[in-house]
C-alpha cells in the first residue's frame, strides 16, 4: 500500500498534491535562500586557477594564452555563486572513445582559465543543476567574461507521522525522481537515499519525491514538489503510519518470549512483513492487520489497528491451546515524543 502525502512547504510555491499545502515567502534576494547550503555557508574562498594547453601547439612559444573569466548565477538577476561550483572545460573534438576530452577543472565560485585560442565547451555544475556553453577564444583581443545561468534552486526534506509526530531522522530516507514518466511507466531516479534536512541542489522544475519510514514499502508516501530558481524549498511530508513492537507474552506486561517467528497480514490476508525475535519493530501504514506468532509449533494470532502517529506495543498472550490456538492480546499505545 502506498499513500500520497500531505506536505508543508516554505518557499511561496503552489503545488498540486493530495492534501493541504501552506507556504511563505522565503527570501526576496534569491541568493539568501542558499545560505543554508553546507557547501557555501562557510567562508568564501576564491578557487585556484587552472590552466592547460591543447597538445596541438605550444602556447608559451608565441604567448597566445588568453585569460578567460567565468561566473555562474542561480537566476538571471541573481548575484554570482561564490562556492559549491565545479567547472569543467572540454575539447569540442571527440576522442577515440567518442567522448569529449576533459581539459581542465576548477572548484569553488567564479574562476578563470588560461586557454589557447579556439573552441571549447564549458560546463558548470551546482549539485544536480548544471549549465553548458560553447565558447570561442579569439586570437586577437579579449573575450568578455562568460556568465552562465544555472536556473537552480534547492530542496530540503523532512517528514512527520500523523499530524505532527516527529520521526527519528535515522528512520527516514527520501528518493528524488523526475516528475515525467518514461515509456515503460517508470521515472528516472535523480538522487536516492537523501537524509532529512539535507539540502539537495536541483535545476528549477517539479520533482517526484518518495519518503520511506522505517525502511518498509508499506509505510512509504510520495508527493510532487516544485523547486524554484534561487529559492530553497523546505517540504515536510506526512506519513499516515506508526511504529509498533510485537511481543509474545505469558501475561499482560510480561517479558517478551524469544525465538518467536512473526507474520503481519492485512485484513485481506496478504502478507505485509515477516520477522523473528522477542520484540521485532515494524512501521505500518494505518489500517487493520493481524499479527501471527509462531512459537514451538503453536500459532497465536491477534487482530489490531494502526493509527497514524500512534506508536504502540502489540502484546499477544501465550495460550496453552493446540497448534492453531488463538490467544487474546492487549495493545499498549503511547504517543511518540
Amino acid at each position: 500500500m502506498r499513500a500520497f502525502s500531505r506536505i508543508f512547504l516554505k518557499a511561496g510555491l503552489a503545488i498540486l498534491i493530495a492534501g493541504t499545502v501552506t507556504g511563505n515567502a522565503f527570501a526576496e534576494d534569491p541568493t539568501q535562500a542558499f545560505e543554508s547550503f553546507p557547501s557555501i555557508a562557510g567562508p568564501r574562498k576564491m578557487p585556484k586557477l587552472t590552466g592547460f594547453s591543447p597538445m596541438t601547439s605550444d602556447p608559451l612559444a608565441d604567448g597566445t594564452l588568453k585569460d578567460i573569466k567565468l561566473e555562474a548565477l542561480l537566476t538571471e538577476k541573481g548575484g554570482p555563486v561564490e562556492a559549491g561550483l565545479t567547472w569543467r572545460v572540454f575539447s569540442p573534438i571527440p576522442g577515440s572513445d567518442g567522448k569529449l576530452p576533459l581539459l581542465a577543472t576548477s572548484e569553488g565560485g567564479s574562476t578563470a582559465f588560461n586557454l589557447v585560442p579556439g573552441d571549447y565547451f564549458v560546463n558548470v555544475s551546482f549539485g544536480r543543476a548544471s549549465a553548458t556553453r560553447k565558447i570561442r577564444v579569439p586570437e586577437q583581443g579579449a573575450l568578455d567574461k562568460q556568465v552562465l545561468v544555472l536556473d537552480a534552486g534547492g530542496m530540503k526534506l523532512n517528514a512527520v507521522s500523523g499530524s505532527d509526530v516527529r520521526i527519528p531522522p535515522a528512520e527516514l530516507s527520501f528518493d528524488v525522481y523526475s516528475a515525467d514518466t518514461k515509456s515503460d511507466g517508470e521515472r528516472a531516479l535523480i538522487i536516492e537515499d537523501v537524509k532529512p534536512n539535507t539540502v539537495v541542489r536541483l535545476g528549477a522544475g517539479t520533482y517526484h519525491v518518495t519518503s520511506s519510514y522505517g525502511g518498509t514499502t508499506n509505510a512509504s508516501t510520495a508527493a510532487d514538489i516544485q523547486v524554484e530558481a534561487g529559492k530553497l524549498t523546505e517540504a515536510t511530508m506526512q506519513h499516515r503510519a506508526a511504529k509498533l513492537t510485537l511481543k509474545l507474552v505469558s501475561e499482560p506486561g510480561g517479558e517478551a518470549i524469544a525465538n518467536t517467528a512473526w507474520t503481519i497480514l492485512t485484513s485481506a490476508g496478504d502478507t505485509v512483513s515477516e520477522a523473528n525475535g522477542a520484540f521485532p519493530t515494524q512501521v505500518l501504514l494505518e489500517g487493520s492487520y493481524s499479527a501471527v506468532a509462531r512459537y514451538k509449533d503453536k500459532i497465536y494470532e491477534r487482530d489490531f489497528t494502526v493509527k497514524a502517529g500512534v506508536n504502540m506495543d502489540v502484546e499477544v498472550l501465550l495460550s496453552s491451546g493446540g497448534n492453531n490456538a488463538n490467544a487474546n492480546a492487549s495493545v499498549v499505545s503511547e504517543a511518540q515524543d
